[in-house]
């Protein structure tokens, strides 16, 4: 899902108002379809949607109704069923991190969150690495589903090939609005690209006086593409050192930049801070985000653009530490975002006690 780093920022306060902050841009990508001068204004958009805040709201995807009905259908579908047939898919049993993690069993920053979820990814088979090979090859591999709920097997992956044509629009459109080679990135994407895919429930707040959702963290991926509903929760952090809500927009996907366009950018392009507040009382919250990602053994490139002088350099985390190869990147997530499943399978990747 997310590299985790630990919040450096002044703790969420609900009763501060910053006017400024209450809404993202909101960016129409179907705008490309209409001649160079509406094009000309999306790219500029996009600029400074990912210079200046690195979070946006995407209308004109063409995703459909219906496509998102189908979906959000069997989400519900899937966290209604009783928690013995959840429990059947508990990712702890899957070497690969795919299937249902309970609520509290993920961590961010250290710290529970307060949600559960089904991890799924592009449908392979299962990948042990060889002698030598690197150990991130054990991210690929079968999903669990669930038995009772075949529709939702056909959903996700509808949904996995979808969304990886808009993302696959949408990043091309975004390196053009900063005067990169459009298709700079396509040769780490193609057939064997790893995307992956969340059906997240937040049940409410944990009665106990925490309200981490998720923790700050950021993602380490190309591009994120959240699908929300109508309760609020997400918030992001801007240029105040505050994190602001993320209202629901009808129709829209939640976009931000994970840290791989920030390190191919040297920082130019940013990769913000985000968190979800659990909703309140017994509130229910439902989620997809879906994450673009290329092949594990990418290696990704320095991207070449006119505003590279004006870079300000990646953020530093030492607790994060940053790799070459994007399977190491997400290996290093998976193990610490899910230390039960990491445990079972994957001891020696394990920091000693």
């Amino acid at each position: 899902m997310t590299n985790v780093i630990m919040p450096t920022n002044p703790p969420y306060q609900p009763d501060q108002s910053h006017q400024p902050y209450q809404q993202l841009p909101i960016i129409d990508l179907s705008a490309a379809d209409r001649g160079p001068q509406a094009r000309a204004l999306l790219r500029a958009q996009l600029h400074s949607a990912a210079h200046d805040v690195g979070f946006f709201q995407l209308v004109g995807h063409g995703v459909s109704e219906a496509e998102t009905a189908a979906l959000l259908d069997a989400t519900h579908r899937f966290f209604a069923l009783p928690e013995a047939g959840r429990l059947a898919l508990d990712n702890v049993n899957s070497p690969h991190f795919r299937g249902y993690t309970r609520t509290g069993d993920e961590r961010t920053g250290g710290s529970r969150d307060w949600r559960d979820q089904l991890d799924i990814g592009a449908e392979r088979p299962a990948r042990a690495p060889g002698p030598g090979e690197p150990a991130y090859w054990w991210l690929e591999g079968p999903n669990q589903w669930p038995a009772a709920l075949p529709e939702l097997r056909t959903a996700a992956l509808a949904w996995i090939d979808r969304l990886s044509s808009v993302a696959a629009r949408l990043l091309r459109e975004l390196l053009a609005s900063i005067g990169a080679p459009a298709g700079f990135y396509d040769p780490v994407f193609g057939d064997r690209a790893h995307p992956h895919l969340k059906l997240v429930r937040y049940p409410g707040s944990s009665g106990d006086g925490a309200d981490q959702g998720v923790g700050a963290h950021k993602d380490y991926g190309f591009l994120t593409l959240l699908l929300q509903d109508r309760v609020g929760g997400l918030q992001v952090e801007r240029a105040d050192g505050f994190f602001h809500d993320v209202p629901p927009v009808p129709g829209a996907f939640v976009v931000n930049l994970g840290e791989l366009l920030e390190v191919a950018t040297d920082g130019y392009l940013l990769a913000t801070n985000h968190r979800v507040v659990s909703p309140p009382g017994a509130t229910e919250r439902f989620s997809v985000p879906f994450f673009y990602n290329p092949r594990l053994d990418a290696r990704i490139e320095r991207l070449p653009f006119p505003h590279a002088s004006a870079a300000p350099g990646v953020t530093s985390d030492p607790a994060n530490p940053l790799f070459a190869e994007y399977g190491r990147n997400e290996l290093k997530g998976k193990v610490r975002a899910h230390p039960l499943a990491a445990a079972r399978h994957h001891a020696e990747l394990l920091a000693p006690a």
